[in-house]
């Protein structure tokens, strides 16, 4: 149910992202350098079952640190760039990383190997019941590539807390 629930979510997003809609205004006219969007969400795994259930909710306001690795591939070189930032997920839990193009990165042509990103919880949320983290890390991700407008979509694994206590009468007994 979990993985089902991510898809849903992750193309409720994609539709309402306002930089796709302008990357695919864009491509009318030319493919340009490619935009690589990288994304994940942080939940409250409220029974303490590892998966998102019905008693779960997305968390607002966590730092998140996103890092990435992609080859940079030209006619002279091939390079590596590597970067590190910090995100805070929004009122639906999500967080998001836009990179604009980035010169000699064909991540739309060329297979993904090589090309990482993993994203690591920060902070714990300060007002929530959720404070003891479940899924610290992830490196799982989906990767959607599109040729027509030159993107890529990184979906990370969802990152999740939960509470210092079960809620028995909620949750029932494990």
């Amino acid at each position: 149910m979990g993985s089902v629930l991510f898809f849903f979510v992750f193309s409720f997003l994609l539709t309402q992202s306002s930089s796709f809609l302008r990357v695919v205004e864009s491509s009318k006219h030319s493919i340009s350098n490619p935009q690589i969007t990288v994304m994940g969400m942080v939940y409250c795994d409220f029974c303490s079952n590892n998966s998102f259930s019905r008693h779960s909710y997305f968390l607002p306001g966590v730092d998140v640190r996103i890092d990435c690795m992609f080859k940079a591939i030209s006619p002279r070189t091939t390079e590596q760039i590597s970067f590190s930032v910090n995100r805070t997920t929004n009122k639906y839990g999500i967080y998001k990383l836009e990179v604009p193009s980035v010169d000699g990165v064909q991540c739309a042509r060329d297979k993904a190997v090589g090309s990482s990103c993993r994203a690591i919880l920060l902070s714990t949320p300060s007002s929530s019941l959720c404070n003891i983290p479940s899924f610290r890390t992830t490196s799982d991700q989906i990767s959607i590539k599109s040729k027509q407008t030159n993107s890529c979509f990184y979906s990370l694994g969802a990152l999740s807390y939960r509470p210092s206590r079960r809620n028995t009468s909620l949750c029932g007994n494990k």
